[in-house]
């Protein structure tokens, strides 16, 4: 069972969700939020495995709970669910640690799926919104040394940055899941970065990847 908790400021909101997914016999919401920093504090004493966070909240921001969690609780997942798409709003989130960053007109069935994928540490983005992170990070890159990635790893990274779950890559590049984890987490080590969101932004910034 998968443990959600539902972080947005408008209650009708955080019902229909609620609603959306209670024919989702593995998902499981415990609890709900009104702001970022009640979020905080609602993670600690439930410990949900995914954080479902608008970004945009009169009584705290999303982006700045969502790098409080991921400090606080490294295993909590936090999938940013919004209305603003900007590539500001996206870097943001992906900063902070994001999982992954879905609008709110998202499908009831994609929006299920989504969190199963945010449990397992997958990164989250619909084609549209990865295709302003990828222009974003292109434009304004960091003025860091490459990290000396093999050649491999910027295969992962690259099938990754592209939205596809380990199992994709695997088949894609004929390896095994457990063998894409391996090449993700050395990956991580290189990039100095803890998940695989916060790698693909950080591959991209530095020029490792090449255009999909």
């Amino acid at each position: 069972m998968i443990r959600v908790l539902l972080v947005d400021d408008h209650p009708v909101v955080r019902e229909g969700i609620r609603g959306m997914l209670s024919t989702e016999p593995d998902l499981e919401i415990v609890g709900e939020a009104g702001s970022g920093p009640e979020a905080v504090v609602r993670v600690a004493a439930l410990e949900p495995d995914v954080v479902l966070m608008d970004l945009r909240m009169p009584g705290g921001d999303g982006a700045e709970a969502t790098e409080r969690i991921r400090a606080d609780h490294p295993d909590v997942h936090v999938l940013v669910l919004t209305t603003y798409d900007t590539d500001t709003d996206i870097l943001r989130a992906v900063e902070a640690g994001a999982t992954g960053y879905l609008l709110k007109d998202t499908p009831r069935a994609e929006l299920a799926d989504s969190i199963r994928s945010a449990a397992r540490g997958e990164t989250v983005l619909s084609g549209r919104l990865a295709g302003k992170l990828l222009s974003r990070v292109r434009r304004d890159p960091e003025p860091e040394k490459p990290a000396a990635l093999s050649p491999r790893e910027v295969e992962v990274l690259r099938l990754a940055a592209e939205g596809h779950t380990n199992a994709a890559i695997g088949r894609a590049l004929r390896i095994s899941t457990t063998t894409v984890k391996t090449h993700l987490m050395r990956a991580y080590e290189k990039l100095g970065v803890g998940d695989r969101t916060a790698a693909v932004s950080q591959a991209l910034r530095r020029g490792l990847l090449p255009d999909t």
